[in-house]
């Protein structure tokens, strides 16, 4: 897969997401995979290690075991649009959220992860796309909208600001915005 120069993908646009959750990804598990990871902003592997019971009351846990660095756990409001694909996916049994094949993974692999998002960013025609890309767009999309750094540094579950500021993406909107508050 082509990925963008950063190393870490790119930021989606919404007619880029629009496109890929409509024609891009053709199973319910494979939208409802990525769009965890978009609306959460968590990484491909925290969500592939998420079980059943991590889903309860509106919220997704991101247990401390399973996140990079394993600090801490991670509780995430569900927002609607996320709710409406985990409604449309439904696992057949308790246990992990995207099992794996029989006998060979309890859990979806990454490189099976990688292999759906490729398949689906081909079917679409979009190119320097990586499992990255939903958590930088959503970390970018939260910075966008004036979220502070500190809240989005919760929700993903970055230890250092520093690290988090190199996955937002400023635009010159953003820019010419900043500068024209300036004065008096």
């Amino acid at each position: 897969m082509k990925v963008a120069g950063n190393g870490q993908g790119k930021i989606l646009t919404l007619e880029e997401l629009k496109l890929l959750f409509a024609e891009g990804f053709v199973r319910e598990r494979d939208r409802a995979l990525f769009g965890i990871c978009l609306f959460t902003g968590c990484r491909v592997s925290e969500a592939l290690a998420l079980q059943t019971t991590d889903i309860k009351g509106g919220t997704l846990t991101f247990r401390k075991s399973t996140t990079k660095g394993k600090l801490k756990t991670r509780v995430v409001d569900i927002q609607p649009g996320l709710a409406q694909l985990l409604a449309e996916y439904q696992p057949l049994k308790a246990g992990a959220l995207f099992p794996g094949m029989r006998g060979r993974s309890l859990t979806l692999t990454r490189f099976m992860a990688d292999k759906i998002l490729r398949d689906a960013t081909v079917r679409v025609k979009l190119e320097g796309v990586s499992t990255h890309s939903f958590r930088r767009t959503a970390l970018t999309m939260m910075s966008s909208a004036g979220i502070p750094l500190r809240v989005i540094q919760e929700i993903s579950g970055h230890n250092d600001l520093g690290t988090l500021q190199r996955y937002l993406e400023v635009s010159p909107e953003q820019k010419r915005r900043a500068v024209a508050t300036i004065g008096f």
